[in-house]
């Protein structure tokens, strides 16, 4: 037999199409050819997998050899085919038998040794093999994030000596379980932390329960930054699709995986000279950005309005959309960006306006206005909850012991009752709620019509902000357990529109 093909898969955003790696060994002078629309790194598998066969002791044909990556107008990039090409021309060459690959994908970069090497974005590719019923090959150092995805048969390799052993069934290699799930708390601070800002911490459950984005002002020191970082601790655990989700993500951006934090929220923090790029993703091979890593998770924004205006833009559409879509000139990639956008904010250059211990003396209200207007008025008509974060007097911070205060685990199982009461009964968090679903969920009595009338009259409210105070509302009466909005809970979502009230 002359003809044997494999199976593969490659990278593409966060899929993995299947590739099917054709091999044909003809008479004629000794050549090796990779087709199919291989990119560098593809068509120098013919030097690896060239030193890899011989020096694991096989035969080398030497024959006219014609590899095709199938579908041919799939860009196919990275070590990842090298695996399929070997073990494709050894079936080629009868060194294997005709259906020992039958069944399997092979996904690993081959040494000029034999050894077997790790990829990145295993993960999609062990989910869609999961969906195919195939087996799927790695390297062992793949295996730790591969076997995440429950009830795969995985079959890691040290060396090709043992995966042809292996597929001749000589000696079999024992496919690896599943990671068993935990649901331990994410260990990220304990919001008990926190002296005073009673009003923040509120409004940070407020948000964690409705995945509300939220923007803070205040002087610095006043605790915006310890707030941020203490919110992923009251979020609900992630489930296992959304963990897959994320740390697939994670695969797909080449970081270093991490089997003890998989069922964590990520929480991304960019520095402030991070480009639009970083922020949503690109490059010549599209890679996702903080707010794609930050998937299921928070993206914290701290010193908002010293981030570049243009890059602040790119964010107002995945904000609604929670997707990212990313278009070049030869590729495009479509990467998931259901990220809680965290930010906080001076309220002047020098942190002090409006603030009555300290006084401003080097911003006037020109300046006061200009600093605050980095940040457009529709990113921030985007914001759902738009708080002050005041100095904390000497008493606050000298107040009553840390024990006194609530734990992030008590606050976490409120947040959680009233996430699953949003799921039962609209499948979504409130703040994704459409036009359609707002009309159904969050009627309001005629109180409560009368009091949204007044505040967009006196605050000069956007269509947007109108409904995103609905949706908080909504929120806030999951959280008190109430069907219906009730006057004190708009009352309450009315005043979280800090920068509309300015």
């Amino acid at each position: 037999m002359s003809f044997a093909s494999t199976l593969c898969r490659a990278a593409l955003g966060v899929d993995a199409p299947l590739v099917m790696v054709e091999t044909h060994l003809a008479n004629g002078l000794p050549s090796f050819n990779i087709v199919g629309l291989p990119e560098k790194a593809v068509q120098e598998s013919r030097d690896r997998v060239r030193s890899a066969l011989v020096n694991s002791g096989f035969d080398f044909p030497t024959r006219r050899i014609t590899v095709n990556l199938a579908p041919a107008d799939l860009p196919k990039q990275g070590s990842r085919f090298d695996l399929a090409i070997a073990v494709g021309i050894l079936v080629a060459s009868k060194q294997l038998s005709k259906d020992a690959a039958d069944g399997y994908e092979f996904t690993s970069e081959l040494s000029l040794a034999g050894g077997l090497r790790p990829v990145s974005a295993i993960l999609p590719t062990a989910l869609a093999a999961r969906q195919a019923k195939s087996r799927l090959v790695v390297a062992v150092a793949n295996l730790d994030e591969a076997r995440l995805v429950s009830e795969l048969r995985i079959y890691p390799a040290e060396h090709l000596l043992a995966l042809t052993a292996h597929l001749n069934g000589h000696q079999a290699i024992t496919p690896a379980d599943a990671i068993p799930q935990s649901n331990d708390a994410p260990d990220c601070g304990d919001i008990a932390e926190v002296q005073g800002q009673a009003q923040a911490k509120r409004a940070l459950e407020v948000a964690a329960a409705g995945r509300h984005h939220l923007l803070m002002m205040g002087p610095p020191g006043s605790g915006k930054s310890m707030l941020a970082s203490r919110l992923p601790g009251i979020l609900p655990i992630l489930n296992e699709d959304e963990a897959l989700e994320s740390a697939a993500i994670r695969s797909v951006a080449g970081l270093p995986f991490d089997p003890n934090g998989w069922r964590l929220r990520s929480f991304r923090n960019p520095h402030h000279t991070a480009s639009g790029v970083a922020l949503v993703g690109g490059g010549g091979i599209p890679k996702p950005g903080e707010i794609s890593l930050a998937h299921h998770g928070v993206l914290f924004l701290d010193e908002l309005p010293e981030f570049d205006g243009q890059v602040l833009e790119v964010l107002r559409e995945p904000m609604e959309t929670r997707r990212i879509s990313i278009s070049r000139a030869a590729r495009q990639a479509e990467f998931p960006a259901d990220f809680q956008l965290v930010a906080a904010m001076n309220p002047c250059k020098c942190g002090y306006a409006n603030d009555p211990e300290r006084a401003c003396t080097q911003c006037g209200p020109q300046q006061i206005e200009r600093y605050q207007r980095r940040v457009s008025g529709p990113l921030r008509d985007r914001i759902d909850i738009q708080i002050e974060v005041p100095a904390l007097s000497h008493e606050q911070l000298l107040g009553g012991p840390v024990g006194q205060n609530e734990t992030s685990a008590t606050v976490r199982q409120r947040v959680t009752r009233a996430w699953h009461c949003q799921l039962q009964r609209q499948g979504c968090s409130n703040a994704c709620l459409d036009q359609q679903a707002m009309r159904q969920h969050c009627r309001v009595g005629p109180d409560g019509e009368r009091l949204l009338a007044t505040a967009i009259d006196r605050l000069g409210l956007s269509a947007r902000a109108f409904h995103r105070i609905l949706k908080v509302a909504r929120t806030i009466a999951d959280l008190d357990e109430c069907d219906t909005i009730a006057t004190a809970h708009l009352t309450e979502a009315i005043s979280y529109r800090r920068l509309d009230r300015a």
